[in-house]
């Protein structure tokens, strides 16, 4: 018998109470402020000048910025916000973060000194039977606005899925593609992870604490960050086409990275050098994460 904790479907009532949160909206303020910054870039190992006020936020940077800030007595078992608030209560417990697409206007950057605000929309909350149980997919898209206008326009794919089960089938993995033209190695160690975590204010113990991650959650290790192997990604672009101004990126989670091996980021740009088609494979070169960022 399923409970709350190890829940597999979903029932007609509950979806459709969770479809109610469609429409709904958020309004958050921030300042792009120079330490955190400062901070990312170390993480990343750049060698980055100071950012000074006027300096660029580089692309996905602003996830250091519009943190969640629950109490610490409103965070649910896993480091997460307990469910409800702006998004919908999914009583599901794993929660990913499964994708996105983003587009920056040229004409105006984000910036080191800006005061912003984010405004967050529930587009969509979509139902699917897999083959471990329910799939409930969120879809928020999220506008950043400075004083100057519109920034940054963004649509966040998130996942919820039941608990894993010892007889779950596991998905077949998809070879990564070979012989990409750059190339870079990453090790996910403990204090990588932990440094991104304190970075984003993420609470989600699947990133720092082993014994809950395989216990509870069933995992082999730590789970590298989606969105860290995204700026990652992008990082990769910036390494090779330092004064590229990335106008779109999209990308999508094919499959979790843990911390028990290095991993690897790969870049194949267009004839034109307009597009980059980029990917990352685990140890074992299977694919994780996909990625296309057009540059203008």
């Amino acid at each position: 018998m399923s409970t709350h904790t190890d829940l597999r479907t979903l029932d007609p009532a509950t979806l459709a109470h969770l479809q109610s949160w469609i429409g709904k909206t958020e309004t958050l303020s921030d300042d792009i402020t120079a330490a955190p910054v400062r901070a990312l870039s170390a993480t990343l190992d750049r060698d980055d000048p100071a950012p000074v006020p006027g300096t660029a936020l580089p692309p996905l940077w602003h996830w250091l910025y519009f943190l969640p800030q629950q109490r610490q007595s409103e965070l649910g078992p896993d480091g997460h916000a307990k469910r409800g608030g702006f998004l919908p209560p999914v009583p599901l417990p794993r929660r990913m973060w499964a994708g996105g697409r983003l587009q920056w206007l040229q004409s105006n950057p984000l910036v080191v000194g800006d005061a912003v605000q984010r405004i967050s929309r529930i587009e969509s909350v979509t139902h699917k039977a897999g083959r471990t149980g329910d799939l409930l997919f969120v879809l928020v898209k999220h506008e950043v606005h400075n004083i100057r206008g519109l920034a940054l326009t963004e649509e966040h794919d998130i996942v919820y899925r039941a608990a894993a089960q010892p007889n779950d089938r596991v998905p077949v993995p998809v070879a990564a593609e070979k012989g990409a033209a750059w190339q870079r190695e990453i090790v996910p160690d403990d204090v990588l992870l932990f440094r991104y975590s304190a970075l984003t204010f993420n609470g989600h113990r699947i990133h720092y604490d082993r014994r809950y991650v395989t216990q509870v959650e069933g995992y082999p290790g730590l789970m590298v960050h989606g969105p860290l192997i995204a700026t990652l990604l992008v990082d990769l672009v910036r390494r090779h086409v330092p004064a590229a101004f990335i106008e779109r990126f999209n990308f999508k989670a094919v499959r979790p990275t843990f911390d028990l091996h290095p991993f690897r980021l790969n870049g194949q740009p267009s004839e034109d050098g307009k597009t980059v088609r980029l990917w990352a494979e685990d140890h074992e070169g299977w694919l994780t994460m996909q990625a296309t960022a057009e540059l203008a």
